[in-house]
C-alpha cells in the first residue's frame, strides 16, 4: 500500500481501520512484527504515516463496551508510538439516542486515557460523526473543551458539513488552532428540497445520509472552506494534516485520487 501511496503522487498516508492492523470497534491486530514491518515498507516506498484513524466504542453507554474500548485504546495508543506517530484523529462512538449516558462515558475512557496520550505526545482530534451522541460542531468543541486539555482538538470533515449544523464559519472561529487535521471530500446538502434530496423507506426512519465524493461534485462551499482555513493560518501550521477522504470511486480511484491531490493544492494555493 505504501508503494501504491507514492506512486499516486502522495507524500503521506493515513492509517484508517483495517482488519489486519485496528479493525473497526474491535483489539487491534497487529503484533510488533507487523507494525515494524508496515513502518519499513513506508520508509522505503519514501511515504511517512501522518495519522492513525482507530474507531472503538469509548463512549459507549454499555459499560462492558467502553472497558473493553479502553483496553483497544491502550494497544492504540502503543501502535501509534512505535510507528513514531503523535497524530490520533477519531469520533466519538456513542449513541444519539442516550445523549447523556454516551457523553458521561466519553469523560469517564478520557479519564483513563488522557495521561497516556500525554506520556506519549499524541494529540488526539475528534470528529463528531453523524450518527454520534454529538453531532453538531460548536457542540462537540463544548464537549472537547469539557476535558480542559490541550491534547484534545477537532478534526473537521467536509463531507460532514451539513450534519455539523451547515455552520463552518461560526465553528472555525470557535475551534481556532483546536482544528488540526481535515478530511476533505464533497457531499450533498440533506436538508435541501424540503428534506427530500434523499428518500428513505419507511418515512421517518433515524438515518444519517452523506457522501465522500470528489471535491466540486456535491453542495460544500469550498471557497468558505478554503478561505476560512487561510484566515485560520491552518495551511502556514507544521503540525496540520489534510487527508483526501473519496470513498464513492471505487472504479475510477487512482484518476480520482490524483485529481484531489492536485485539486487540494490548487485551492490552497488559490486561498
Amino acid at each position: 500500500m505504501p508503494g501504491k501511496v507514492a506512486q499516486l503522487g502522495y507524500e503521506y498516508l493515513q492509517l484508517t481501520p483495517h482488519k489486519d492492523f485496528i479493525p473497526f470497534f474491535r483489539h487491534p491486530k497487529a503484533d510488533d512484527d507487523l507494525v515494524d514491518a508496515f513502518a519499513g515498507a513506508c520508509r522505503d516506498a519514501g511515504v511517512k504515516i501522518a495519522s492513525v484513524l482507530p474507531v472503538l466504542r469509548w463512549s459507549s453507554p454499555v459499560e462492558a463496551e467502553r472497558v473493553a474500548a479502553v483496553k483497544q485504546w491502550k494497544r492504540v495508543i502503543e501502535i501509534t508510538a512505535r510507528l513514531g506517530v503523535d497524530l490520533i484523529n477519531t469520533e466519538f462512538s456513542g449513541r444519539p439516542e442516550l445523549q447523556e449516558e454516551s457523553e458521561r462515558a466519553f469523560y469517564d475512557s478520557a479519564d483513563e486515557l488522557l495521561p497516556l496520550f500525554e506520556r506519549e505526545g499524541i494529540r488526539v482530534l475528534i470528529d463528531p460523526h453523524p450518527d454520534d451522541f454529538v453531532e453538531d460542531g460548536l457542540e462537540a468543541l463544548r464537549v472537547i473543551r469539557g476535558l480542559n486539555s490541550k491534547q484534545v482538538g477537532l478534526a473537521f470533515v467536509a463531507c460532514h458539513t451539513f450534519h455539523y449544523g451547515n455552520q463552518t464559519p461560526a465553528i472555525f472561529e470557535a475551534a481556532g488552532e483546536r482544528i488540526g487535521l481535515l478530511h476533505i471530500a464533497d457531499t450533498f446538502d440533506h436538508h435541501r428540497s424540503h428534506g427530500l434530496r434523499y428518500i428513505t423507506n419507511p418515512p421517518g426512519n433515524p438515518v444519517r445520509v452523506h457522501q465522500h465524493l470528489p471535491i466540486g461534485t456535491g453542495d460544500v462551499d469550498w471557497d468558505e472552506f478554503f478561505g476560512g482555513l487561510k484566515g485560520l493560518g491552518f495551511f502556514d501550521r507544521d503540525d496540520t494534516v489534510a487527508v483526501s477522504s473519496v470513498f464513492a470511486e471505487d472504479e475510477n480511484a487512482d484518476e480520482v485520487s490524483r485529481y484531489q491531490l492536485d485539486e487540494i493544492r490548487r485551492r490552497i494555493a488559490s486561498a
